[in-house]
């Protein structure tokens, strides 16, 4: 029997598959980032900062493939930004995750005001639930609350209080809470598409693209294809999309 042939199509997704792979193992073992139990020592910090600027120097010309990773849906409720800005920070997070609470409550912020709100950063986020039922339960909750515009409303309820992970605390009645608090109007609707299938089916969509990209602990992020992993001070993810504009201006976008 003769093997099959794979299609073009699909050795081009391999490949940068592959890519973003062999770059996110190079950030992961110069960074020392932080594993998925959240394990790490008082010098976590210095490591990461150290490490991360090797991904904040001036890139050059970014990659095609890996900035098509980008969706640029100006419909998708769980993004913020221009469609068409120069720079897309693509985030993989989960909401039990404490250190992408700290990115939400230290880092996204200052990139809002500074990047984001001058059209020149676009942030799409990305669900990766990585601790088990809770964090399925929390992302899917998230992809809800977007139907009805209010997911980053939802993110910064839930990230404003650090959980205790697996707990309880995104029970089904307790995501209704924070949905309530988030101003998400119609509960009713969120309950149903809490529960639906096509939450489901998007949130296997996004951990299947983190996956396959070798993503393997939380917060991982991707900036015009480049990675950044770990919960890095603000002035990483700053440098960061300053060299990714310069180079996406110097390539004529």
């Amino acid at each position: 029997m003769t093997a099959s042939t794979p299609s073009p199509a699909r050795r081009r997704r391999r490949r940068t598959y592959t890519a973003v792979a062999v770059l996110l193992a190079a950030a992961l073992t110069a960074s020392l980032a932080l594993t998925l139990d959240g394990s790490g020592d008082g010098d976590t910090k210095r490591r990461d900062t150290a490490a991360a600027e090797t991904g904040a120097a001036d890139p050059g010309p970014a990659d095609e493939s890996l900035l098509a990773l980008a969706r640029r849906d100006a419909s998708d409720a769980l993004a913020v930004g221009r469609a068409d800005a120069p720079v897309v920070m693509i985030e993989y997070s989960d909401f039990q995750c404490p250190f992408c609470g700290r990115f939400a409550r230290e880092t996204k912020p200052e990139l809002l005001r500074s990047y984001v709100d001058k059209g020149v950063l676009r942030i799409e986020w990305r669900n990766f639930p990585v601790f088990g039922e809770e964090s399925d339960r929390a992302a899917r909750a998230g992809w809800a609350a977007g139907r009805q515009k209010k997911f980053w409303e939802f993110h910064d309820v839930v990230y404003a209080t650090e959980r205790k992970r697996n707990s309880g605390a995104f029970a089904a009645d307790k995501l209704v809470a924070m949905a309530r608090e988030a101003g998400v109007p119609d509960l009713d609707a969120f309950r149903a598409d809490l529960e639906s299938e096509e939450a489901g089916a998007a949130v296997e969509r996004d951990a299947y693209e983190g996956y396959g990209l070798g993503v393997s602990s939380t917060p991982a992020f991707l900036v015009n294809g480049r990675p950044i992993l770990g919960a890095q001070p603000t002035e990483t993810f700053e440098a960061a999309v300053d060299a990714a504009a310069r180079a996406a201006e110097a390539a004529g976008e």
